[in-house]
């Protein structure tokens, strides 16, 4: 149930009986009519820009506009009044019937209260993480984790057909370095001492790694020349770090549907079956690049090249597909990869990437553009980074990393539900602080606590009704007499529970989950500033013994609060409290 939907369906057919009756001209375009929130809650519960946005193809003033559909408004049951603001914005008082009947909606669906089907089923593939299988996630990695995990549930909750999919970047040198760095492990393992230069990585992560393979392969390798234990050491670690991934997103309650390889790309012919696919279409050539801005001349070795005119979809210059001695750039496997996703059937294709990727859109959007002749959209979407703090101080590296804070080292620190809440209350490509301190506040200051301590207390209201004796079934709380409610506080937690279906439909237009974690919070507000009224105010609190029939309509009120909190944790991958600890 969507009252702003509800409420727009209105105002057009007062604007069409106003056509029909000669007061407005036939034809107008009423696509751009709106009905929202007001800016001030003091104008009203909603208002609309119809005079505004009909004025000028009308030829009329939009306040005569404003107050000829006022009158043809003020007919409807569910709109007390409709008042004329400022050159011609309608403002309009609604029914509490009918924000009773919103309470009444939530408890019925459950769950899928706020659900739609905007998203018409449409095939979309969300890819995030793809970290290099080289060792444990670090915290950039857990924002990108989050954010695409969540925008993934967000498209599910509005009507897409959504795949999750890790790309695994196992075709390049780094794991070549990383296959030397386990075999160093290995070596140490056999009691030898080693040293960790070239590049290789020293984090502790890698000790237990090689001593399995040790266990494995006894001392097959042992002073070894590369080209006898390279590929299987490689093979053996890249599985072995897979495994640790996999093991850190589990723990972050992130699960994957897709685990594609970079790898499965080389020596298949599916990275020249990409390729001839842009050569078809005159896009593939043999030429020099101009020298990259800021170098000079005799800084530049221009040489021939494979490259990809993707200038003529929208990017910069031209990029590289294979090097001048025969071998494969970067951009040729990834060209391949989005090839094989338009292939799969889906209808859009969304990538999350670090900040530090922002040189990669173009390239990357110019080549999904080409492969599917513009048919297939490919949003790419940067997370900004996140500065960690402890006891006012920024946060150490990890000792087990080597270099950088993990992933495990946060949730180990917080748990999945704080880290995740925390990473979503800012816009993907904002700058985030993370303050271990504060985001274990028990204050209103903390959003996870306050969203979990609203959810938790309705839950002891639930439980000391059951022992009261009184019924608190969803279905016993919907035939309630909701006619009770009828102050302002309540009302306002109501009208915000309305928001609901609106709020989420446009998170999920926007692609922005964050918008989801900060409504969590006012509607969290609104409960609680309702509970603190009862204690001025007996008749507000919403466990009464003695009046079990008043308890059940104010109950239904708080019980709904839970379901759309539930439903909106649910899209943040967070777990509701049932009582706080």
């Amino acid at each position: 149930m969507n009252v702003f939907t509800e409420i727009r369906q209105a105002v057009l057919a007062a604007l069409e009986a106003m056509q029909g009756a000669g007061e407005l001209p036939v034809g107008l375009d009423l696509t751009n009519v709106t009905v929202e929130p007001p800016r001030d809650a003091a104008h009203g519960d909603m208002a609309t820009n119809a005079a505004m946005v009909l004025a000028k193809p009308a030829g009329l003033k939009p306040r005569d506009i404003a107050e000829a559909l006022a009158g043809h408004l003020g007919a409807h049951d569910a709109i007390l009044s409709a008042e004329v603001a400022g050159p011609g914005f309608l403002n309009l008082r609604l029914a509490p019937s009918l924000w009773h009947s919103v309470v009444q909606a939530a408890l019925a669906a459950g769950a899928d209260f706020g659900r739609s089907d905007t998203g018409t089923g449409k095939k979309v593939n969300v890819e995030y993480v793809s970290a290099n299988p080289t060792g444990p996630l670090h915290v950039g990695h857990t924002r990108g984790a989050v954010f695409g995990d969540a925008l993934a549930s967000l498209l599910d909750f509005v009507g897409y057909d959504v795949t999750r999919e890790y790309y695994i970047n196992d075709g390049g040198a780094q794991v070549d370095v990383l296959a030397r760095s386990v075999y160093l492990r290995y070596l140490e393992a056999h009691g030898q001492e080693v040293a960790f230069e070239d590049g290789t990585y020293p984090g502790d992560y890698l000790i237990p790694v090689g001593a399995a393979l040790k266990d494995k392969v006894g001392d097959a390798y042992v002073d070894q020349p590369e080209e006898v234990w390279l590929v299987e050491v490689r093979d053996y670690a890249t599985e072995a770090m897979m495994d640790l991934i996999r093991a850190d997103l589990k723990a972050l309650g992130v699960q994957m549907d897709v685990f594609f390889s970079e790898k499965s790309l080389y020596g298949t012919g599916r990275i020249e079956q990409a390729l001839e696919a842009l050569q078809s279409k005159g896009l593939i050539y043999e030429g020099v690049l101009e020298p990259p801005k800021g170098k000079k001349p005799e800084d530049w070795e221009p040489r021939e090249q494979t490259l990809f005119k993707s200038t003529e979809h929208g990017d910069d210059v031209d990029r590289p597909v294979k090097k001048s001695d025969g071998s494969w750039t970067y951009f040729a496997p990834d060209i391949a990869y989005h090839y094989d996703k338009v292939s799969r059937g889906f209808d859009a294709l969304m990538d999350v990437f670090g900040a530090d990727h922002g040189g990669y859109v173009k390239r990357m959007k110019a080549a999904v553009s080409a492969l599917s002749d513009g048919k297939v959209p490919l949003d790419i979407k940067l997370t900004q980074l996140v500065k960690l703090y402890k006891d006012g101080e920024p946060f150490k590296m990890s000792k087990r990393a080597g270099t950088f804070v993990t992933l495990r080292d946060v949730v180990d620190q917080v748990g999945a539900d704080v880290t995740r809440f925390v990473m979503l209350t800012r816009k993907n490509d904002a700058p985030l602080d993370f303050d271990f301190d504060k985001v274990l506040e028990q204050s209103k200051e903390n959003p996870v606590f306050y969203v979990q301590y609203a959810h938790a207390r309705v839950k002891s209201v639930l439980r000391k009704a059951v022992e009261a004796g009184i019924a608190v079934d969803d279905a016993d709380l919907g035939a309630a007499d909701l006619s009770q409610l009828t102050d302002e506080a309540q009302l306002s937690v109501a009208k915000k529970i309305a928001e609901w279906p609106r709020l989420v439909e446009i998170a999920g237009r926007t692609n922005e989950p964050h918008r989801v974690a900060f409504y969590l919070y006012d509607l969290a507000s609104e409960l609680h500033a309702l509970w603190n009224r009862g204690n001025d105010k007996p008749e507000l609190r919403f466990l009464d013994a003695d009046d079990p029939a008043a308890s059940q309509a104010k109950i239904a009120l708080a019980r709904a609060v839970t379901v759309v909190i539930s439903a909106g944790l649910g899209i943040l991958g967070v777990t509701p409290a049932d009582e706080m600890r």
